[in-house]
C-alpha cells in the first residue's frame, strides 16, 4: 500500500478508468475530475465495468474552469496528476477545431498552471500522442522524430506537449509526456475504428446488421492494449527525472487487416460484408504509425504484452456479450 493521492482528469474515459483501476490495485487514493453532464448513469459507464466506481472519488470540474482545477487541486492534494481529459476524436476535431483547441491543448495548460501554483512538488503526466506524427518524417517514430500534425486534434496536442516541456523546463516541475500510439480495448469509445469493427463485426454476427462501413481501410497504425499502455503512464511519473517516451508495440498494421481479424474470429468473410464508403475518409489523413518505444524499455523496462490479434478478440467478444445482454 503506497499511500499515495492521485487525481485523474478524463477519468471516466478509457484510459482513466484504466488507470485508476491500477492506481487502485497499487494502494492509490484516486480522484477523478468529471465534466459535469445531464446524461447520469451513462458517464461512469467504464468504471462501472471494471467494478471500481464505488472506489474513487468523483468531482465536478472542466479543463475550462481554471479557478475550479485549483479549488480540486488544493483539496485533492496529489503526488501524481494524470492529465487524460481532451476532445480526442479526430474526426470530430475538424468539425469542433475551436473546442478541441480549449479543450486539448489549452485545458492542459490550466492543469500545468495548477500544477505550479499550488502543487509543484506533484508529478505530471501529460498525455500526449502520435497523431502528433501525422505526415510520417521517419518510418518508425521515436521521441526525435519532427512533428507534422494532420488534423486540428494532432495540432491542439502538440501544442500541450511542448508547453508540459516549457513548464518542466522553465519551473522545475516533474512533468512527463507519453506519446501513445494507438491503444484499444473494450471499454474503447464506439466511434474510433476499432470499437466501430468490433462491434459491428458483433452485431453482424448476431444478425443485428448487415454491412461495416468505414473510410480508408488502406491506412495503418501501431495498436495496443490501453491496460497495457497505463502501466507506461504509471512508470514514467516513478522515475527520478522527467521525461517524454514514445510508447508503442513496434508493429503497425493495415485496418483492412485489423478488420479480418475481428471477422474471422466469427467466422465470418470480410469481403461479404465491408462496404466503402467517401463520407468517411479524413480531410487530411494519417496514412501510417508505427512507433519506436526502445527508449521506454531502456529506462524502465515496459514494453506491450498483447497482441494485435488478442486485443480484437477481446474486443469483438466483450461486445457480443455486451449485444446478448441487452437482447
Amino acid at each position: 500500500m503506497t499511500g499515495k493521492r492521485a487525481l485523474i482528469t478524463g477519468i471516466t474515459g478509457q484510459d482513466g478508468a484504466y488507470l485508476a483501476q491500477l492506481l487502485l490495485q497499487k494502494g492509490y487514493t484516486v480522484t477523478g475530475i468529471v465534466r459535469r453532464s445531464s446524461h447520469a448513469g451513462v458517464f461512469d459507464h467504464r468504471l462501472k465495468w471494471l467494478g471500481i466506481l464505488d472506489d474513487v472519488e468523483l468531482v465536478d470540474g472542466n479543463l475550462l474552469d481554471q479557478s475550479a482545477l485549483l479549488r480540486i487541486v488544493q483539496t485533492a492534494k496529489p503526488d501524481e496528476i494524470y492529465n487524460l481529459a481532451a476532445q480526442s476524436f479526430v474526426t470530430s476535431s475538424w468539425q469542433q477545431p475551436l473546442l478541441t483547441e480549449q479543450v486539448t491543448g489549452l485545458g492542459a495548460v490550466h492543469m500545468l498552471e495548477c500544477l505550479r501554483s499550488v502543487a509543484p512538488q506533484a508529478r505530471y503526466y501529460q498525455a500526449s500522442t502520435s497523431e502528433m506524427f501525422g505526415l510520417i518524417q521517419e518510418a518508425q517514430q521515436s521521441e526525435t522524430t519532427p512533428f507534422y500534425p494532420r488534423s486540428p486534434y494532432g495540432v491542439a496536442k502538440l501544442y500541450a506537449h511542448w508547453m508540459t516541456i516549457n513548464y518542466r523546463e522553465s519551473f522545475g516541475l516533474h512533468a512527463s509526456n507519453g506519446i501513445l500510439f494507438n491503444h484499444e480495448s473494450p471499454l474503447r469509445g464506439v466511434e474510433f475504428v476499432t470499437r466501430k469493427v468490433t462491434d459491428a463485426v458483433a452485431r453482424i454476427k448476431l444478425g443485428k446488421q448487415k454491412e461495416l462501413r468505414l473510410g480508408n481501410i488502406d491506412a495503418k497504425r501501431d495498436w495496443g492494449h490501453a491496460r497495457d499502455y497505463v502501466q507506461a503512464m504509471w512508470l514514467m511519473l516513478q522515475q527520478d527525472k522527467p521525461d517524454d517516451y514514445v510508447i508503442a508495440t513496434g508493429r503497425t498494421t493495415t485496418v483492412r487487416d485489423m478488420c479480418v481479424i475481428a471477422f474471422k474470429h466469427v467466422g465470418l468473410n470480410i469481403d461479404d460484408h465491408l462496404v466503402i464508403d467517401p463520407a468517411f475518409f479524413r480531410p487530411a489523413e494519417v496514412e501510417v504509425l508505427l512507433g519506436n518505444p526502445a527508449k521506454a524499455k531502456a529506462t524502465f523496462g515496459w514494453e506491450a504484452q498483447t497482441s494485435l490479434e488478442s486485443l480484437i478478440t477481446e474486443m469483438v467478444d466483450a461486445d457480443i456479450k455486451r449485444l446478448s445482454a441487452n437482447a
